[in-house]
């Protein structure tokens, strides 16, 4: 199977699970808006998730796929199958300590780190903490399944992995669906919506469960010891899950920061949505697959096929992400209207401060497709260190601007200091690689790079003009249907003007479409110019 066959295999499963969620979200925004209660909800779910990312996905895409693969290839099935219990037994065990900690001292976490700014609202703070706590426990059941996914991407198979999160936003939406039917007061959809998460990482658990038991691979409990490879483990997952999770990681210290303005958190979690739509199907594709796949090639000695693979990728990336950057940061507004303005949204005060964030975390997509581009480059070599260190001063640079802007600038300048992280985060990434010789210069592709930023230019210019042209259609009081279809309209026109531009000016052509269609894992066709 090609490479970008199973970037595709994965972004299916992940556009369906994006699509779905832009559903949730809708949902959301008409029953909640930007309130208390919507507030209360995103500042507790990004606690979990938070940690799911940072401890499961994080980690043990970055740690425990590398040390799989390698099982696999030196002892079989069965040595990756006995690796997979050991480290099985200190997982669920280290978790589940973890989370009875984590619930036994969940108001002082809210207080002083989740939402700082709500312990003097009375009952935002007190909500908040009972939705945090009800929905802490789906970490154990993404981080297990986290666990399974990572076995399952290292066997290629990859869609039961990438289909599973779709589940989350389907029981949301039959909570939100419920709660409009039975007519639900706001306080009951945030206790329905957080229930709805915890069942949601059971089921999601039970999917890769089964498929890993129908791979051929049926985990047992072992008693929880310290075995080489779990140490290895451990050594390895720490900074990557630090790395790994350092988008969210931001957000959270975003959201910390956010709870001192009413509404801020919930317009934040509402911009975040939409972008994670091609960060998602895009980012998140492109690292699951090239870790595994790179990880083979530097086993195997191949460096040729190591180095085409990380070219290949951000080419596809680049290629992807920025049209879809260009498109967020000129059309934001117009978006925004017409994903959640409606019921409790409204449109003279939420709608340009989600649209402001919007197009912000734009100009920061592509930084963030390429970080997970770049970091299995560093990965698959078992070098966790060097991303962390990395990841840890794009915090501070993210700290220090979000706390210098937020005063002056509220929501957006939140936004303003992820966008500025993650490019510093990126740019760090990549010069490492070329200093250690683990980049190779690949003349084609940085050919190709300008002139897919003028594509995207042209394109950005074009949805301008068009946008102000069709502005009634596009304004508030326009009806749905219209609105719809503009945008949809004026996406695809966009997209027909961009893939024009770039194989009109050579920033994409057809032999690297059939070049990166075709190429089967074993073997890399050399790049054309």
């Amino acid at each position: 199977m090609s490479l970008v066959k199973k970037f595709a295999t994965v972004a299916s499963g992940t556009l369906m699970s994006r699509a779905l969620g832009f559903g949730r979200e809708m949902l959301m925004a008409a029953a909640l808006g930007t309130g208390p209660v919507a507030d209360a909800f995103n500042a507790a779910f990004q606690f979990p998730n938070t940690f799911r990312r940072l401890f499961a996905e994080g980690a043990f895409n970055a740690a425990f796929v590398p040390l799989f693969a390698k099982e696999i290839e030196t002892h079989g099935t069965d040595g990756a199958k006995r690796f997979s219990e050991e480290v099985f037994g200190v997982l669920f065990s280290a978790l589940l300590a973890l989370t009875i900690a984590m619930e036994l001292a969940m108001p002082l976490i809210v207080r002083y780190l989740v939402a700082p700014g709500f312990a003097d609202i009375p009952g935002k703070f007190e909500t908040t903490v009972r939705l945090a706590t009800i929905m802490f426990p789906y970490l154990i059941c993404m981080s297990l399944g986290a666990m399974m996914a990572g076995m399952l991407n290292s066997l290629r198979r990859y869609f039961a992995a990438a289909i599973a999160p779709a589940f989350l936003n389907i029981i949301l939406i039959s909570v939100l669906a419920y709660a409009w039917y039975h007519g639900l007061d706001a306080h009951d959809v945030g206790f329905g919506l957080s229930w709805g998460v915890l069942v949601a990482g059971i089921v999601q658990l039970a999917i890769v469960w089964v498929a890993v038991r129908h791979a051929g691979i049926s985990i047992g409990f072992r008693r929880p010891k310290m075995t080489p490879n779990v140490k290895r483990l451990l050594i390895l997952a720490l900074p990557a899950a630090i790395t790994g999770g350092i988008t969210q990681i931001n957000q959270l210290i975003g959201t910390a920061i956010a709870s001192g303005q009413n509404s801020a958190v919930s317009s934040l979690a509402y911009a975040d949505r939409i972008y994670q739509l091609p960060l998602g199907v895009v980012g998140v594709a492109v690292a699951i697959v090239l870790l595994p796949e790179l990880s083979r090639a530097l086993k195997s000695g191949n460096l040729i096929e190591a180095a085409n693979l990380q070219n290949r990728s951000v080419e596809f990336t680049l290629f992807m992400t920025l049209p879809a950057a260009a498109a967020l940061w000129v059309m934001s507004e117009p978006i925004v209207r017409l994903v959640y303005e409606r019921g409790a949204f409204a449109a003279n005060h939420s709608t340009p401060i989600v649209a402001s964030i919007l197009a912000i975390f734009g100009l920061g997509l592509p930084a963030f497709v390429l970080i997970k581009a770049f970091t299995p480059g560093y990965f698959a070599r078992e070098d966790t260190r060097t991303p962390m260190i990395f990841a840890a001063i794009s915090v501070g640079v993210n700290v220090a601007t979000a706390l210098t802007l937020f005063p002056s600038m509220g929501a957006p300048g939140i936004a303003v200091a992820s966008a500025v992280a993650g490019w510093v985060n990126a740019l760090m990434l990549l010069g490492m690689l070329i200093r250690r010789g683990h980049w190779g210069r690949d003349v084609p592709l940085l050919k190709r790079i300008p002139r897919l930023v003028l594509s995207a230019v042209v394109m950005a210019v074009a949805l301008y003009f068009a946008q102000h042209y069709f502005a009634a259609k596009l304004g508030p009081g326009s009806p749905l249907v219209v609105k719809a279809t503009t945008v949809l309209a004026l996406v695809g026109g966009g997209a027909a003007l961009y893939f024009i531009a770039a194989f009109g000016t050579g920033g994409a052509d057809f032999g690297m479409i059939r070049r990166n269609v075709r190429r089967g894992s074993a073997k890399v066709a050399p790049p054309s110019e």
